[in-house]
């Protein structure tokens, strides 16, 4: 009875664990939500936007300078003039009113030749940042796929434990049966209860496991952990893939060698920038002015002014304290250390990949091996259980048997999933994952 109990909790459980499920999730539409939701993705998608926008404003260092002003004055006091031609007889003027109203059009445009370099440069850094807002989408698309199949493997171990407890229970009921007709002693039945009992924890275990596995999923796809999908899916595993084509795609198309590229390129157009200063500026300025003024007091009752202004200034600076040198030396430090971390980065990523891809290759190996040690481990717990029903093997062979097929099983899915795994750093190392997305 209690064993009913158990299997009918665990059978409760499953059920409404699967019962709140609601759509199915493919892998492309993983990438797909996930693309769409992850919050990595949006605040790099936000980064290039400023990036973008940075580099149009730096457009305006090349951009004239207009300003339309009117200035309006009034004045109105009492005003007392005394004229040399006659001192003694002051002329006094009680509210004497000024007014004047000026209207000026003002153009400014000033050339800096390090303008022009600073605009290349913030053009750089714009590929930069899409460069790295790519590097996001690339490792949130990788990590949505270890993810999805890690919860594919996870399902496939739970259907392990599941044909597990289904062979303990048949051992359990042949148990019983043999105990009650005298055939077997209480040990071996208590024994197989006992082995039942183990089995069923480890499924139960298993579920909260695929629990925290679609939680994980979730939460790379930017949706509430309450959020159930079907998963009903396999670990494909593509076809050989060729070290040299992968690090021949990895120096074109990996986003992080590219942007580190473009750091390097970066700091020589700061240097040009810097030695660009040195360079004269010309400033031109022109204006239109129209002047109107109107005095009760002075020598001038009306006054009218219209026309253009225009002028032109060449600067150079002579000396800035040196600080122009020392900000030029930094720059060509800073040239050296970008070289240096693009010739790291190089060595990293070509070890990387040879790293993984040997990891890879002797996993397909251990694939092999386990996929010929499950099938030795199927045939013999199909031995070991005729023999048990016919009471010619004991509780302990059986139990070896069937211990030897779950663990042939579980090598067997886990070696998939890190074929899959590998696979999937490979395509993420190489800059194909982005594009080869729909196809893991």
């Amino acid at each position: 009875m209690r064993k009913f109990l158990l299997l009918g909790l665990v059978m409760v459980i499953s059920c409404s664990m699967y019962a709140q499920q609601e759509e199915s999730l493919t892998f492309e539409k993983a990438v797909e939500i996930g693309l769409e939701n992850n919050f990595d993705v949006k605040i790099a998608t936000n980064q290039v936007l400023l990036a973008e926008n940075e580099k149009k404003q730096a457009g305006s260092l090349l951009m004239p300078v207009l300003d339309l002003n009117n200035t309006r004055i009034y004045r109105k006091e009492d005003t007392e003039q005394a004229f040399v031609s006659d001192p003694e007889n002051p002329r006094i003027i009680p509210n004497a009113q000024t007014r004047n109203n000026n209207y000026s059009l003002v153009a400014i445009y000033g050339f800096r030749a390090d303008a022009v370099v600073a605009m290349q440069r913030l053009g750089k850094l714009t590929e930069v940042t899409e460069l790295e807002a790519k590097v996001v989408i690339e490792n949130t698309v990788a990590s949505i796929a270890t993810t999805y199949y890690r919860l594919v493997l996870e399902q496939q171990r739970y259907e392990v434990l599941e044909h597990t407890l289904k062979l303990s229970d048949e051992r359990l009921e042949i148990a019983k049966a043999q105990y009650e007709f005298g055939r077997a002693s209480k040990r071996d039945f208590l024994a197989a209860q006992v082995d039942y009992n183990a089995d069923l924890t480890a499924l139960v275990s298993q579920e909260q496991v695929i629990q925290n596995s679609r939680i994980n999923l979730n939460e790379l796809l930017a949706v509430g952990p309450e959020k159930d999908f079907v998963v009903k899916d396999t670990i494909i595993i593509k076809e050989s893939l060729s070290i040299e084509e992968l690090r021949e795609s990895a120096f074109d198309q990996n986003k992080t060698f590219l942007a580190t590229q473009r750091m390097e390129n970066v700091a020589y157009l700061q240097l040009k920038e810097l030695r660009a200063q040195r360079l004269p500026t010309i400033t031109l300025n022109g204006s239109y002015i129209d002047n109107t003024l109107n005095s009760d007091a002075g020598f001038l009752l009306s006054n009218q002014q219209q026309g253009i202004n225009l002028g032109a200034t060449i600067s150079l600076n002579l000396f800035s304290g040196l600080s122009l040198n020392r900000r030029i030396q930094a720059a060509k430090i800073q040239i050296n250390n970008q070289k240096h971390l693009m010739e790291q980065y190089q060595n990293q990523m070509v070890s990387d990949l040879q790293r993984t891809y040997n990891t890879y290759e002797n996993s397909k190996r251990l694939l092999e091996i386990e996929r010929k040690n499950y099938e030795v481990a199927v045939e013999s717990s199909d031995i070991t259980l005729d023999r048990f029903r016919l009471g010619i093997t004991n509780y302990l062979e059986f139990r070896d048997a069937q211990v030897s097929r779950l663990q042939a099983e579980s090598r067997l899915i886990e070696s998939l999933y890190t074929i899959k795994e590998n696979e999937i750093e490979l395509m993420r190392l190489s800059g194909k994952i982005y594009f080869a997305n729909m196809s893991m």
